[in-house]
C-alpha cells in the first residue's frame, strides 16, 4: 500500500509534543513492513530545514477564499528519516519558526490543507490511504470526500488519529468560504454547536478513526472537550491503537545523548553513571532518590500542582530527595517554580524550555519519573522511562492505564507507581510510596527495572496494527 501521512509535526523536523514522535517513527516501521509511507508537512523554518538536502517537487498555487496564495513542495534527498518526507511551503503563512501559536493558525493550517489535496490531484496515480493526525488536518477527509475538483481523489480512504481530542481547532461560518467549493446540505459534516471544528468533521467524515491506546478510546465517550455524544455515535469506526516508541533512538545501551551507555545486564551502574552526571547538571546530591517531571506545563499534565507536589514533598520527607523539571508552557507555573527553586534550591533543578540531550539524560539518571496528568491519551514519557529502568509514577489514566502496572499487583507482578486523582494530596502519597520502596525494598526496585526494560514498546506491533486497518 502507499500510505500518506498529513502532520503538522514530524521529529525530527518540529515537534512540540508526542505527536512529533509517532509521525517520525510510524511510517518508518510501516516501510519496513513492505508498504510505501510518507509524510506531508509544512515546511516551517527550524534547524532541520536548514541542514537537510532538499529537491524541488512541485510549484502551484490554489485559492484560500479569495486569496490565490502559492506553494511549493519539497523532497528530502536522503530518506534521512527512513522515509520520504515532503514539505509544504507556503510564503507568509507557513515560514514561520514555531509550529503552533499564532493567530492566523486557522487561515495556516486551512491553507496547508487545501494545497495538499490541490498537490495530490495532480499526481498521476492516487494512495491507498491518507492517514490524518489531529485537528490541523482534520478538514482533508471532508475536502477530499465532498469539495469541488477534487472528484479523482474520492475513492482514496482516509483515517484520522486523534492524539489529544482537547483540541479542536474551531472557527466560525463566517469563515467557511476558505474552503473550496462544495454543496451546502454537506455543510452539517463541518459543524459542532455552531462552529466549523475540525476535529469532529474528520470524526464524521474519516472511514475510520484511531486513538492512541485502548483506554483513551473509550474516555473520549465519556470527557471529550463537548465531543462526547459524537464519538458514542461514530463508536462503530473508532478503535485504540496504543502508540509505540522508537527503540533505536531510545536505546540506553546505544544513546549517544547520555553520558555512559547500559543495558539490563548492568542497569544499576549504568543508571548510577547517568544519575551523576545528572545531578551535577543542577548541584544535586546524587545519593538521594531523583524525580523527574519531563513535559509541558500545561494544565492537562497537571503541571499546575507542581510547585506545591514539590514543596510539600521536599517538607514532608525533610529534604530526603531531589526534582527536577524540564519543560515550559504556563508563565505562572514557571514563575512559581523559579521562585520555589530560590526556597528549595539544593533539592530541586529547573530547565525551563526544551531540551532533547536533556530529557535522554534525565531518563536515564532518574531513579523516578513522575506523570500526573490529568490528561493523557497515550503516554510516550513513561515508556521511554521504562526502557532506560526509571519508575514511572503515574495517574490512571489513558495509555498510563494501559501500560503501566503498580509495582504493589499481586506476587509484585507490577514495575511502577499508579494513582487515582490529579491532587496534591494524591501524588505526595504516591511519592511517599516511591520512597519507601526506594528506601527499604531496593530489591523490588531492581526487580522492577528489569522486568520494565524486557517489555516491548516498539512500533513493530503498533505499526502492524495501523496497516491491518487499513487493509479492513
Amino acid at each position: 500500500m502507499e500510505i500518506i501521512h498529513v502532520s503538522a509535526e514530524c521529529y525530527p523536523v518540529a515537534k512540540a509534543g508526542g505527536l512529533g514522535d509517532v509521525i517520525g517513527a510510524l511510517p518508518k516501521y510501516q516501510c519496513q513492513l513492505g508498504h510505501t509511507a510518507k509524510v506531508v508537512m509544512p515546511m516551517y523554518r527550524t534547524k532541520f530545514l536548514l541542514q537537510n538536502e532538499w529537491e524541488l517537487v512541485h510549484e502551484s498555487g490554489s485559492y484560500l477564499g479569495n486569496t490565490w496564495f502559492k506553494y511549493a513542495v519539497i523532497k528530502e534527498k536522503t530518506n534521512k528519516l527512513g522515509f520520504d518526507l515532503y514539505l509544504i511551503d507556503i510564503d507568509g503563512l507557513l515560514n514561520r519558526e514555531n509550529i503552533y501559536g499564532y493567530d492566523d493558525d486557522t487561515e495556516r493550517f486551512t491553507a496547508f490543507q487545501i494545497a495538499v489535496l490541490h498537490w495530490m490531484n495532480s499526481w498521476s496515480h492516487t494512495p491507498d490511504v491518507v492517514h490524518v493526525h489531529d485537528h490541523h488536518t482534520g478538514l482533508i477527509p471532508f475536502m477530499l470526500k465532498y469539495c469541488y475538483g477534487l472528484e479523482k481523489l474520492r475513492r482514496i480512504k482516509t483515517v484520522l488519529t486523534i492524539h489529544n481530542a482537547q483540541y479542536q481547532g474551531l472557527f466560525g461560518w463566517n469563515k467557511v468560504h476558505y474552503l473550496p467549493s462544495f454543496d451546502n446540505w454537506k455543510s452539517g459534516l463541518l459543524d459542532w454547536q455552531g462552529n466549523i471544528n475540525p476535529l469532529a468533521a474528520a470524526v464524521k467524515c474519516a472511514d475510520k478513526v484511531t486513538t492512541v491506546s485502548p483506554h483513551y478510546m473509550a474516555e473520549l465517550r465519556r470527557e471529550a472537550n463537548g465531543l462526547e455524544d459524537l464519538f458514542e455515535y461514530e463508536k462503530g469506526k473508532c478503535t485504540g491503537i496504543l502508540n509505540g516508541i522508537d527503540v533505536e533512538v531510545w536505546d540506553p545501551a546505544t544513546d549517544p545523548l547520555i553520558s555512559t551507555n547500559y543495558s539490563i545486564a548492568d542497569v544499576e551502574a549504568g543508571k548510577a553513571a547517568n544519575k551523576k552526571a545528572a545531578c551535577a547538571a543542577f548541584d544535586l546530591d546524587e545519593s538521594k532518590p531523583l524525580i523527574v517531571f519531563i513535559g509541558r506545563m500545561v494544565g492537562e499534565k497537571a503541571a499546575d500542582l507542581l510547585p506545591s507536589v514539590i514543596g510539600e514533598s521536599v517538607q514532608m520527607h525533610e529534604g530526603r530527595l531531589n526534582f527536577v523539571v524540564l519543560g515550559n508552557g504556563n508563565p505562572k507555573v514557571e514563575y512559581e517554580l523559579q521562585a520555589l527553586q530560590e526556597l528549595i534550591a539544593p533539592n530541586l533543578g529547573l530547565y525551563l524550555g526544551y531540551n532533547e540531550k536533556l530529557a535522554h539524560q534525565l531518563y536515564a539518571g532518574a531513579d523516578f519519573l513522575l506523570m500526573p496528568s490529568r490528561v493523557e491519551p497515550c503516554g510516550l514519557n513513561q515508556m521511554y522511562a521504562m526502557r532506560y529502568g526509571t519508575v514511572p509514577i503515574v495517574r490512571d489514566t489513558g495509555g498510563l492505564h494501559d501500560t503501566v502496572v503498580d509495582i504493589g499487583a499481586p506476587n509484585f507482578a507490577g514495575y511502577g507507581i499508579v494513582f487515582t486523582h490529579a491532587t496534591v494530596f494524591d501524588i505526595n502519597e504516591a511519592i511517599h510510596r516511591a520512597m519507601g520502596w526506594y528506601l527499604e525494598r531496593p530489591d523490588i526496585l531492581q526487580a522492577a527495572r528489569e522486568k520494565m526494560m524486557r517489555i516491548d514498546h516498539s512500533w513493530e506491533k503498533s505499526a502492524a496494527d495501523y496497516v491491518a486497518l487499513y487493509q479492513s
